[in-house]
């Protein structure tokens, strides 16, 4: 039986990258800079390159998804150094740049698959657990710092769940109720300084942060920091979006 031959781009690389960069969808109001100016452009440049070796989306996610959970795995089982700080940074912004070439591959196949769309949710939720898990178990066994301190991973774990259900769920019955999405609402409201005011809550600033582990107290007060600014910023975005439903609710 004759192998299925696998249809292949007459363009050029440029030439796909500048298609992708044409076709590109609108990044939402809140989006901050890291995953606007660094990762989507490095995840277009994966992306062409996949389109072209002919890999699809699911494939490109489950190539994500092994940076990804190499570096958690890592982080939960080596003790805390710089080197393994860095090692982890790179290959949780490498999965991250992944992450935002998936959906760019199905584009430039012709739109994606509910079945795509759904496991890189599945992914994406669990990424955001177990890494704030794998912390919680490095500073567990490494750290040494007073008990109280393990609650942060647990609240972050907890703040970053809640955060990833709210966008979709607001999405979900946005749609259900036949108004725009965040991206159709939002994205021509987009400042930078409204994107710059996201940066703490940025996964990008996430994976830098763990530069840090060469230093024990540095990590754990940057870790906290960012702790702390993504519960006040899920605080506003929590009030702002139960007062977009309520109006929904109206409206319907």
């Amino acid at each position: 039986m004759a192998t299925p031959r696998v249809e292949r781009p007459t363009e050029t690389y440029r030439q796909t990258v500048a298609r992708l960069a044409s076709a590109q969808k609108r990044a939402a109001r809140g989006a901050p800079p890291y995953s606007i100016y660094v990762n989507r452009p490095v995840g277009r440049l994966i992306a062409a390159a996949a389109y072209r070796a002919g890999m699809t989306p699911n494939g490109v996610t489950g190539v994500s998804a092994l940076f990804t959970f190499s570096a958690i795995i890592m982080l939960a089982v080596v003790p805390p150094s710089l080197v393994l700080g860095v090692a982890v940074w790179l290959l949780l912004a490498i999965g991250y740049a992944f992450d935002s070439a998936d959906g760019q591959v199905a584009r430039l196949r012709g739109g994606g698959s509910p079945a795509g769309e759904w496991l890189d949710h599945v992914v994406d939720s669990a990424k955001l657990v177990s890494l704030h898990l794998a912390v919680l178990i490095t500073a567990y066994l490494h750290f040494g710092l007073a008990i109280a301190w393990l609650l942060v991973p647990i609240a972050f774990t907890v703040v970053q769940v809640v955060a990833f259900f709210a966008m979709l769920l607001n999405d979900l019955l946005r749609a259900k109720h036949g108004a725009p999405t965040s991206l159709d609402a939002d994205a021509a409201k987009r400042t930078p300084l409204r994107s710059l005011l996201g940066l703490p809550t940025d996964y990008g600033v996430l994976c830098i942060a763990f530069v840090l582990l060469g230093s024990i107290p540095a990590f754990t007060i940057g870790y906290s920091a960012l702790f702390i600014a993504n519960l006040g910023y899920l605080v506003l975005a929590l009030l702002k979006w139960f007062g977009d439903m309520r109006r929904l609710g109206a409206a319907g």
